[in-house]
């Protein structure tokens, strides 16, 4: 299993062991998985060309997230 996966399911577990409790485990559990959620992106994001099939820019499309170009 791959140190990733074994984040993935560490992050799950933590989440599902935090819920309802009141001492502030929840709000970290979320945080962190957000956190690595923004990893993701930010790899996937620097692997994806923001340009055409030639690579030359392009404007948005309407609504269209400059992240998930």
């Amino acid at each position: 299993m791959s140190s990733d996966t074994d984040k993935h399911h560490a992050l799950l577990q933590g989440l599902k062991a935090a819920q309802g409790k009141n001492d502030g485990a929840f709000e970290q559990a979320v945080t962190a998985a957000f956190e690595h959620v923004f990893d993701h992106l930010e790899r996937l994001n620097s692997h994806v060309s923001a340009g055409g099939r030639d690579g030359e820019d392009r404007p948005l499309k309407a609504g269209e997230s400059s992240t998930l170009r």
